[in-house]
């Protein structure tokens, strides 16, 4: 059985959360009387009423009280039990529960706070004293709810603000056409790996790039043709250098570059053959193409041990002369730098 006050109905318009819900759960409809003349008339105050143990804990999950008063004597379940079920269910757990008692006993009342009860009352308590209990626990349990809410909220908006700036500083990193790394990222990660092989002493090398004749292939199929190409050549050489340290990005027009941190001059040609059979292989149509019937492109390569008096644009240099080199004498090849001096 579930009565409702009209208490309710006589309150003014407020918004939920500032509503104070009381559940009391006793099995003699006269106490359940008692105190719901006892807080009729009291504003922004709703009263329920569940005489049956049994249906105590779904009473409570679905009417969703501020307070909770329990009877201490109920047949078929000890008070003491539904106030232990209260806390084991994450709806009830943290609701306020005032234990109503007929008789004082220390050992009982001992019990009923280590359960989790929020406070005993003998009953029937005066009025005043049980609505002033009762807005006390009600407005402690929704501060925290706001305080709850407020939280949740305010980590949310952290997270999809975190979301957001790393999505925006992965877009100022990134080349909006090939999804490879842009020019400012290069000089940023190429700087940072000088320092680091500074302090390792270990070589560092680059990959100039450039596809072969695409003037002449923009000329021939188009711009939107061309914008292909360069998409279909940044996957074939993020697929080429997928070490996590390997670094590709579009250097600027037809033309990208790869950093290779730890990587000897002696490997230099052969992972440049690789790029090159690669986009070979991509078996792209290029009628204009000086070289053959496909889509190519020319490597060069440079490595050194960098020295703190030296620069990475000393190596962009020479790795740059390398792909000259190689543009000039026949194209979809790779020319590799003899290995630049430390510091270069």
């Amino acid at each position: 059985m579930t009565l409702m006050s009209d208490t309710a109905d006589s309150a003014p318009a407020v918004p939920d959360e500032y509503v104070v819900k009381v559940l009391l759960v006793d099995d003699q409809a006269m106490i359940g009387e008692a105190v719901r003349r006892a807080l009729a008339g009291q504003p922004n105050m709703e009263f329920r009423y569940c005489c049956n143990s049994a249906e105590a804990i779904s009473t409570a999950e679905t009417t969703k009280p501020t307070v909770i008063l329990q009877d201490l004597v109920m047949p078929g379940v000890d008070g003491l039990a539904l106030v232990r079920s209260y806390r084991a269910n994450p709806l009830t757990k943290d609701i306020p529960i005032i234990v109503l008692s007929t008789k004082e006993n220390p050992a009982i009342k001992s019990e009923a706070f280590a359960l989790g009860a929020n406070d005993y009352l003998i009953k029937l308590p005066d009025a005043i004293e049980l609505i002033a209990r009762i807005r006390h626990h009600s407005k402690a349990y929704l501060n925290q709810l706001q305080r709850d809410a407020a939280y949740l909220a305010l980590h949310d908006s952290q997270r999809k603000l975190m979301e957001i700036n790393i999505e925006l500083q992965r877009l100022t990193n990134v080349d909006g056409l090939t999804a490879l790394s842009n020019r400012r990222y290069f000089n940023e990660y190429i700087g940072v790996q000088w320092k680091l092989a500074i302090r390792e002493q270990s070589p560092l090398a680059i990959l100039m790039i450039d596809v072969d004749n695409f003037k002449l292939y923009n000329d021939t199929y188009g711009h939107l043709a061309g914008d292909e190409v360069l998409k279909r050549v940044a996957t074939a050489m993020q697929t080429c250098f997928a070490r996590p340290t390997d670094l590709a990005a579009r250097f600027g027009g037809e033309e990208f570059v790869v950093i290779l941190p730890a990587t000897p001059p002696e490997k230099l040609q052969s992972l440049g053959e690789r790029l090159v059979h690669k986009v070979e292989s991509l078996r792209i149509p290029h009628s204009a193409s000086t070289v053959g019937g496909y889509v190519t492109v020319s490597v060069g390569a440079a490595a050194t041990i960098p020295q703190k008096e030296g620069s990475f644009l000393q190596l962009i240099e020479i790795a740059d002369a390398a792909l000259y080199a190689a543009k000039e004498s026949g194209k979809n090849r790779v020319v590799t730098a003899a290995p630049a001096p430390a510091g270069a």
